[in-house]
C-alpha cells in the first residue's frame, strides 16, 4: 500500500507513558499553523488527550518510517451516554444515537506527517485501528472546510450523519459514521 516499509505498532491504556510524547510532538508539527487558534492549541490538546486516554478501550495505531513516527490514529468506545451526540443538528434520517458502551467506536484522532501524506500511511493506520474491533460501528468528525478531508472518508465507507459543535470554542464538524464488520461498500449498510 505504501512505497516504503511501513511498520504499525498497536497502543493500549497500559502503554499511554510509552506512547504520549509522540502523540504530543505529532499533533504539534501537523497542527503547528493553527495552534494559536484556542481549541487547537497544544495545551488544548493535551487536556483532550488526557480524557481520551482515561476512557475505557483506548487504543492508539502508530505509524513508523524506519524509526520515525509519521502518523497516529486513537479511539475508544463511546461510554453509554456520551456527549458526542449532543446538540447534533441536521441529523440523518433515522440516525440512531443510542449508546451501550460497547456500540460506537470514536475515532478522536488521525494525522500523518506532510513528507508521508498520500501514501497510503492514513488508511493503513486507520484500518489497523479498526481491524478486530469488536463495535458495531465508527464514528469520526470533521471540518466542514476539509471537503478533501470528507471525500477520503467517503470513501473509506463514512457517510455523514449530522453537524456538531463540540465544545463552545471549537469548530463545528461534520459527524462521520461507517459501519464496521461484514463488507465495507459505503453503498451496502444502513447507518442508523
Amino acid at each position: 500500500m505504501t512505497d516504503f516499509p511501513l511498520t504499525l505498532r498497536r497502543f493500549g491504556l497500559q502503554d499511554v507513558d510509552t506512547v504520549r510524547d509522540t502523540l504530543v510532538d505529532t499533533y504539534a508539527e501537523v497542527y503547528a499553523d493553527r495552534l494559536a487558534e484556542p481549541f487547537l492549541s497544544l495545551h488544548r490538546f493535551q487536556e483532550r488527550l488526557q480524557g481520551h486516554i482515561s476512557r475505557p478501550g483506548w487504543t492508539a495505531v502508530v505509524g513508523y518510517d524506519g524509526d520515525q513516527a509519521i502518523g497516529y490514529a486513537y479511539a475508544a468506545p463511546l461510554p453509554e451516554s456520551p456527549r458526542w451526540w449532543v446538540g447534533l443538528t441536521d441529523p440523518a434520517t433515522g440516525l440512531d444515537t443510542t449508546e451501550t458502551g460497547s456500540r460506537t467506536l470514536a475515532l478522536f484522532e488521525l494525522m500523518v506527517r506532510t513528507p508521508w501524506r498520500k501514501t497510503g500511511t492514513a488508511q493503513a493506520i486507520h484500518e489497523d485501528l479498526l481491524t478486530g474491533r469488536p463495535e458495531e460501528r465508527v464514528t469520526l468528525m470533521v471540518e466542514p472546510h476539509k471537503p478533501g478531508v470528507r471525500r477520503l472518508y467517503e470513501r473509506w465507507g463514512y457517510a455523514r450523519v449530522g453537524s456538531v459543535q463540540p465544545f463552545p470554542d471549537s469548530p463545528t464538524y461534520h459527524v462521520m459514521l461507517r459501519e464496521l464488520g461484514g463488507d465495507q461498500g459505503a453503498g451496502s449498510r444502513s447507518l442508523i
